[in-house]
């Protein structure tokens, strides 16, 4: 189950880094617009982070086999029809909107719904590396579309990543399963049977529902500050940022990616570390470490930032890179511990609340830059601002958290 999740996972993930590959070809191609190709990036940015809470209520409502599979083919059918297009409203249609559906049912919340149902034991292990699966996808997959867009121009390369798309919806569909009872097993680790609990009714009302109870409690406030924080410190501001930063240094472009590019194969690493880590150790200690650590590296960034690929620059990528996922395991478990079987759409919420502050800091990275004509003090704050969630992280309940969510009714 963790192998077939975390094929989806991937080959979610790998959708996430075509939009910036697509943008000089479009406008090549279509005349049109920078800003007009942006805005599909933008709302399937926006639509990926509202998608996950809903989506967890639709699978345990539908089931998980039936909305994951279905939301490969959202994204393959969105590819597809990209080939189709000749106004960008299609552009923002298919790969904006249906991609951006597809992909956000197939975030952490999915994951979470997976290793809740399936894991007892080693519940955090596997957390972790199906949260490094969406980085391992993007660092599978970017390299190999960038020279295929290069050499065959874009349409293949998207046409291919479509039937990948598809292949791995039909794998969802024969091997995956909602629940251990379904094919009459115990959840790993577990010493009693468990039976499948019934079909939740009103997945959309139940998502929200759950969003307001949540917010009567302190530890969501503080787990979706954190997550603020958190996503503001990380893709926020190294996705779209970090190239700019670092041609302020006189990197050349191909070095910088190289150096993302290491960021994110240790993302994946601290990812699977950091969930075999909140199997022992108390998952609020865990974060406090994560952030002061994050917040340690971006203020040292300014010191080590240089035109090549000096060894400073490699640990920062490495520690950095350690950080940067590590966070979600720790959330993840508890949200689980507080809000039980509401814990993955809560976790969905918290994850929205990542996506906000990546926004955010995506912007106001760039505006800060224009003003201050330096990033320095980009990292400063956000160096200050990690440890605030470190701070936050300490405050956050270590019982089973605030009280369970009421049952609906």
């Amino acid at each position: 189950m963790a192998v077939v999740a975390g094929a989806a996972i991937v080959t979610a993930g790998a959708f996430t880094t075509v939009p910036g590959l697509l943008v000089t070809p479009l406008h090549q191609e279509y005349a049109w617009d920078r800003g007009q190709i942006a805005l599909a990036a933008s709302v399937n940015m926006v639509l990926f982070g509202a998608t996950a809470p809903f989506a967890a209520a639709l699978m345990e409502r539908a089931g998980i086999r039936r909305v994951a599979a279905g939301a490969m083919l959202l994204i393959a059918a969105g590819a597809l029809l990209t080939n189709a297009m000749a106004s960008p409203w299609q552009l923002v249609l298919y790969w904006g909107m249906l991609i951006g559906l597809g992909s956000g049912c197939l975030t952490m919340t999915f994951a979470a719904l997976v290793t809740s149902r399936w894991f007892t034991r080693r519940r955090g292990l596997v957390t972790g590396a199906l949260s490094a699966s969406s980085h391992l996808g993007q660092l599978l997959f970017l390299p190999l579309l960038a020279w295929a867009v290069d050499r065959y121009d874009w349409q293949p390369p998207v046409v291919t990543l479509a039937l990948t798309a598809l292949t791995v919806a039909g794998l969802v569909a024969l091997f995956l399963r909602d629940h251990p009872a379904d094919v009459g097993v115990r959840p790993y680790g577990s010493e009693e049977f468990v039976a499948k609990p019934a079909p939740a009714e009103g997945a959309a009302r139940r998502t929200v529902t759950v969003l307001v109870q949540a917010m009567r409690t302190g530890t969501f406030w503080l787990l979706a500050g954190m997550f603020v924080i958190c996503g503001a410190s990380t893709n926020g501001i190294m996705w779209s940022n970090w190239v700019p930063a670092a041609h302020d240094h006189g990197m050349h472009a191909t070095v910088a990616a190289s150096m993302l590019s290491l960021i994110g194969v240790f993302s994946s690493l601290g990812a699977a570390l950091s969930g075999w880590l909140t199997d022992r150790f108390d998952p609020r200690r865990l974060l406090a470490v994560y952030f002061t650590v994050r917040a340690l590296t971006l203020l040292a960034l300014p010191l080590v930032f240089t035109a090549s690929a000096q060894p400073s620059m490699i640990v920062f990528a490495v520690v950095y890179g350690l950080v940067d996922v590590a966070t979600v395991p720790p959330v993840i478990a508890l949200c689980q511990r507080t809000y039980g079987d509401d814990g993955p759409i809560v976790f969905g919420w918290t994850n929205s609340a990542h996506q906000l502050g990546a926004g955010a800091s995506a912007f106001l990275g760039a505006t800060a830059r224009d003003v201050f004509g330096t990033y320095d003090t980009v990292w400063i704050t956000l160096s200050a601002v990690c440890l605030v969630a470190a701070l936050l992280a300490m405050v956050v309940r270590a019982s089973d958290g605030d009280r369970r969510l009421a049952p609906e009714g």
